[in-house]
């Protein structure tokens, strides 16, 4: 259900805008991606595990205040990341 620690390291040097960069909203959308993707696939197995659910709607709420708070900042950089990383197909 969570990712690996080498996952989430090549998913911060993947959309780091700086060097030492690990918080900025790219990042961390990027890796709330990752996880809701796979709690999703484990939801499609356990249907039942409400509490899974709940912590996947925390998320999903969590990443959409972090594109809206992107897309108000700089449309440029939202749009790039919407596009690498698949989202509103």
């Amino acid at each position: 259900m969570a990712i690996t620690q080498e996952r989430k390291q090549e998913l911060i040097n993947e959309y780091k805008t700086h060097e030492n960069d690990t918080g900025s909203a790219e990042v961390q959308i990027a890796v709330l991606t990752e996880q809701i993707t796979n709690l999703n696939e484990h939801l499609r197995t356990h249907k039942q595990d409400h509490h899974s659910r709940r912590g996947l709607l925390k998320m999903v709420g969590r990443r959409r205040n972090l594109l809206n708070y992107l897309r108000n900042k700089d449309i440029t950089r939202y749009r790039e990341l919407i596009k690498s990383l698949g989202l509103r197909r």
